[in-house]
């Protein structure tokens, strides 16, 4: 597990790259907001987070993979990833905060995510 990046991962720039092809600029992994939000765009008060499938169990077939292995800790840690990340999203909109959560599985059609991104950015 060490090998596995949090941060700066490939659907993360993939994300920023359709970002700053819009001509926005943007903060990345603002510590001092709730949950550590991947893309910050302070001007226009919006976040994107950018979500494995697998860590935080999203409905896509790539989300529904359990390991065979150790089933207890990681159903314990992928539901505690789960819960943290609603109380970030619910902390962050009581701030005033537009959050979208972009899913990896997203990332494999890059026209249908732009367009996710554009409607969000408006």
């Amino acid at each position: 597990m060490s090998r596995i990046k949090s941060k700066d991962t490939n659907p993360e720039f993939l994300v920023r790259q359709i970002i700053h092809r819009m001509g926005l600029r943007f903060r990345l992994h603002r510590n001092n907001l709730p949950g550590r939000p991947d893309i910050v765009l302070p001007k226009h008060k919006k976040i994107i987070f950018v979500h494995g499938c697998f860590w935080h169990k999203h409905r896509c077939k790539y989300g529904k993979v359990r390991p065979k292995t150790n089933s207890k800790y990681w159903e314990r840690k992928l539901s505690g990833n789960v819960e943290r990340t609603r109380k970030d999203i619910r902390a962050l909109r009581n701030l005033g905060w537009k959050v979208l959560v972009v899913w990896e599985c997203w990332t494999r059609d890059a026209s249908m995510l732009e367009s996710h991104i554009r409607r969000f950015l408006g």
